[in-house]
Formats: structure tokens, C-alpha cells, sequence
């Protein structure tokens, strides 16, 4: 896919492109609604109606029944689920249409059709739940909805996991493993009550044993921005810092949410950075343009980053520039809004409904 700006676009200043953006945000009016997502750029995040993380953002978007033009300021993922919330007069348009997710892409529509083949033998179709974290393509969705499942955030993580195994044996959750392996232990789960599915591998390189014995059936996937993170970096930084509190994202590994002082969505942690003291010091194991946002509002705190070094930058959230949001402004009837296929909408639809009354 190509997503070229005209010169225009690319070489105007940022105050310019502000100017341009003003102009057309006053002349849509109450047609428009300017979703962005928690970790985009600082200057990106200004023109916001409303700003969150996707769970946040997905409620909003099911919620602005008079909007006509939505643009999305996120990933692919979240813009295709924003046209599945919302009706027929309503288009969704992403700012940067180039901007999507690695780890949705681990989970191929075809590699998880062969996994739940693979797992029919073991009561796929009756006693086995999809649990579809948000970070994955509309036809994962409409296929978590086809089973009777239900798609998460990491905001409500925890009520899916209880809602998928108060009603079935088992749950395949997919495609990060590491939200899946923390939420099961905070549902309770021992370590062999949860197994990763390899879709590399023959019957995802577990044994019939491992899968009978299992309540959650994990993907092999993971967030590469959260995976950065490791249990040295929060030994090193409580050494610096006694008094710090460190916040992570569930989507990195166990052994740095066990070494935390707490985990949760980008909610919870705008949320904490809001509500803690004037001094306190407070690493972040996330997004960077996240973290760096919380330190500019809040400078009565000593808030940074955990690792101090690989700068965890989510190089596709990072793709959406004034320039994006400038020129789709001004030129969205031109432009191919997000359509999902009729094939996948309704049962897509239901998961997603479904997840908007978990809390």
C-alpha cells in the first residue's frame, strides 16, 4: 500500500499544519471526532477529541452516533474496529493507513484456523472459548464471534478471562502470550494450566497430555515494545531509587510483572501518574511517547522510563504526523475509508459488543 503526501503536506512547518487542521476540525464541526491513541506524538495527541487506549477509544467510537466522519489516529486494528462499532453513515478513516501492528500480524487468519482444527479433537467447538486480544485483524474478530467468544484489552483482560472459563473448560487466547500468561495467574492458573501454541510447530508443539491438562491455550506471540523490558531493568532501578514505583504494561513478560509494584492498561497508568504525590519517582515499563507524556504534564514527578535505555518506541504508532492529519483533513472524500467486508462485520460486531459490557 502506498501513502504518499503531496510535497505541500511534507514540506509545511508545524505551525502551518496546525493552522490547516484548525480549519478544517471548524469546518466539519460536529461531523468530526478526532480519535488518538494514548501513544502517539505529543503534538498529535493535542488535536484529540478524545484520547485513550483502545478499549477506550472503541466505547467512544460506538458512542458517536452523530459523527460522520471519524478519523483515527492509532493502528490499523483499531480503526477497523471503530467502523465495526459504528453505522452505515458513519467512515472510519485511519490518518496514516500504513500504521499496523507486528504482533496482530503473528497471528495469521490461517494459522489459527489450522490451531483450532487441530484442537476439535479436544472439544474446540463446545468446551474451548476464543479470547481475541484487540490486536488482531477483523476476521480473527468475526471468527472469535462465530465460536461464542469474546475479544479483550488489557483493560478488561481479567473480567474476559473469568467470563471465557466460568462458561467453557479451556480458552485459546490469542495472539500475545504474555497478557495471557499474566492474566491467568492473576485468575489463579498454575504454570502447567496454561501452554503456548507454536504455529510453527506440528499440533503447536504441545502433546495431547499438555492440552488435555491446560485451561488456557496461549499463541506464541508478544509485543516487541514491551518484550524490552526485562526483571534486571526493575532490580537495577529499585537499587538507584529505593522509594520509586515501577508501572508496567500486562504485555510484558511475568518475571517483570511479578518484579513490579503494579501492572495495567495505559489507563491505569495515565490514571496513577495523575493521582500520585508531588515527588514521586515512577518508572514505566511502555511506550515511550506514553512515558515522556506523563513527565512533561506532570513535572512535579519524577517520572521515566524503566530500562533507561532502549528507548521502547512503537515505531507504527509513531508513523502518524501533523502532516497525516493535515492532509486527510482536507481531503478525506478522496480518500478510501476503512471498510470492513460485510463477511466478517456481524460476527465480528458481536465479540466486540460483547467486550464493551465486560468491565
Amino acid at each position: 500500500m502506498l501513502h504518499t503526501l503531496p510535497n505541500e503536506y511534507r514540506e509545511a512547518s508545524n505551525e502551518e499544519l496546525s493552522e490547516r487542521i484548525e480549519a478544517a476540525r471548524a469546518k466539519l464541526g460536529d461531523k468530526l471526532c478526532i480519535l488518538v491513541h494514548h501513544y502517539q506524538r505529543v503534538e498529535v495527541i493535542g488535536f484529540g477529541d478524545h484520547v485513550g487506549d483502545s478499549y477506550g477509544l472503541s466505547k467512544i467510537a460506538a458512542e458517536k452516533k452523530g459523527a460522520s466522519v471519524i478519523l483515527f489516529c492509532g493502528v490499523h486494528f483499531m480503526a477497523e474496529s471503530a467502523d465495526i462499532l459504528t453505522g452505515p453513515n458513519q467512515d472510519v478513516y485511519l490518518a496514516n493507513p500504513l500504521a499496523g501492528c507486528p504482533m496482530a500480524d503473528m497471528a495469521e487468519m490461517a494459522d489459527v484456523m489450522e490451531a483450532w482444527e487441530c484442537l476439535k479433537p479436544f472439544g474446540a467447538d463446545e468446551n474451548i472459548m476464543p479470547v481475541s486480544y484487540m490486536n488482531t485483524a477483523a476476521g480473527l474478530k468475526a471468527f472469535t464471534g462465530r465460536m461464542g467468544g469474546v475479544i479483550c484489552t488489557s483493560s478488561n483482560a481479567d473480567a474476559a478471562m473469568d467470563y471465557a472459563l466460568s462458561r467453557r473448560d479451556k480458552v485459546f487466547f490469542f495472539p500475545d502470550e504474555n497478557l495471557g500468561v499474566n492474566t491467568g495467574i492473576k485468575y489463579g492458573l498454575k504454570p502447567e494450566e496454561m501452554v503456548i501454541w507454536d504455529f510453527s510447530l506440528e499440533q503447536g508443539g504441545l502433546s495431547r497430555e499438555q492440552i488435555e491438562r491446560a485451561r488456557v491455550i496461549l499463541w506464541k506471540g508478544h509485543c516487541h515494545v514491551h518484550t524490552n523490558f526485562t526483571a534486571e531493568h526493575v532490580r537495577q532501578v529499585r537499587e538507584e531509587n529505593p522509594e520509586v514505583k515501577i508501572l508496567v504494561h500486562p504485555e510484558c513478560t511475568p518475571e517483570v510483572v511479578q518484579a513490579a509494584d503494579a501492572s495495567g492498561s495505559t489507563k491505569f497508568i495515565v490514571e496513577y501518574c495523575e493521582q500520585a504525590k508531588p515527588g514521586s519517582a515512577i518508572a514505566i515499563g511502555t511506550e515511550i511517547n506514553l512515558i515522556n507524556r506523563m513527565a512533561l504534564e506532570y513535572p512535579d514527578k519524577k517520572i521515566f522510563e524503566l530500562s533507561g535505555q532502549t528507548c521502547p518506541v512503537c515505531a507504527n504508532m509513531y508513523r502518524t504526523t501533523l502532516n497525516d492529519l493535515a492532509f486527510t483533513l482536507e481531503n478525506y472524500a478522496d480518500l478510501k475509508p476503512i471498510r470492513v467486508s460485510d463477511k466478517h462485520r456481524s460476527d465480528a460486531l458481536l465479540a466486540l459488543e460483547k467486550m464493551l459490557e465486560l468491565v
